[in-house]
């Protein structure tokens, strides 16, 4: 628009179409210039890519570019983080991330194959079911006929080792066999539950005293 500001009304034809030539050649080569900078292919891994294509670089297989007209324009793919419970992983020189080949259960920190029983603790019985989710039974402990149990290694529940007994008083001081009376005193006798007693352990675990008439506990007494 600049050459017209110098092209006056009293021009003659050849005058006027010299300035419109001119005019001509400065937008063509505007525009020559402006083709020049774009660019319409680009060059990697060996081989030429065309605007609009999409290719991964050899030396990165992690790096995405696409060929635009102002060159490639390249990211790098984040990587989703396995499955816990991922038993087997494959790296292929072709890929990107690591794939996870085989799948298990993970319970408590470990992994187990499907399908696989397992204890992970004396208590509990767990199963690898096929959808990935390890599913367990817990033992329901009856309560133990005795005051002085003990757990075993390897067993969930706890054992009497010395049979059924109690205490004999709310003192709980003294422990006394289940299943037969002995006497406390000359004066008391209790019972313990043997631990066939339905409910035995509803109450405290006491065992069940009788005192005899008309007795003074200075008396001598044989127990039995």
């Amino acid at each position: 628009m600049a050459l017209f500001s110098h092209v006056h009304v009293g021009c003659s034809m050849p005058e006027l179409w010299f300035f419109v030539s001119l005019m001509l050649l400065a937008i063509v080569g505007e525009f020559s210039l402006s083709i020049a900078a774009q660019v319409s292919t680009c060059e990697a891994n060996g081989s030429v890519y065309y605007v609009g294509e999409w290719y991964f670089l050899d030396s990165d297989h992690c790096t995405q570019c696409e060929c635009t007209t102002e060159g490639p324009a390249c990211a790098r793919t984040e990587c989703t983080a396995l499955p816990p419970a991922c038993m087997h992983v494959s790296h292929y020189p072709t890929d990107c991330c690591p794939r996870c080949e085989k799948i298990g259960c993970e319970y408590r920190g470990e992994v187990y194959e499907l399908g696989e029983q397992f204890q992970p603790s004396e208590c509990e019985q767990c199963t690898c079911e096929i959808d990935g989710i390890a599913r367990c039974l817990v033992a329901d402990c009856a309560p133990p006929p005795c005051v002085n149990s003990v757990y075993e290694k390897g067993e969930c529940c706890p054992r009497c080792k010395d049979g059924p007994n109690c205490y004999s008083d709310a003192s709980q001081t003294r422990v006394i066999p289940g299943g037969q009376y002995v006497w406390v005193d000359s004066c008391t006798k209790c019972r313990c539950h043997d631990g066939q007693d339905v409910g035995y352990w509803e109450g405290n675990r006491l065992a069940k005293c009788e005192k005899t008439k008309n007795c003074s506990p200075e008396e001598d007494r044989e127990n039995s």
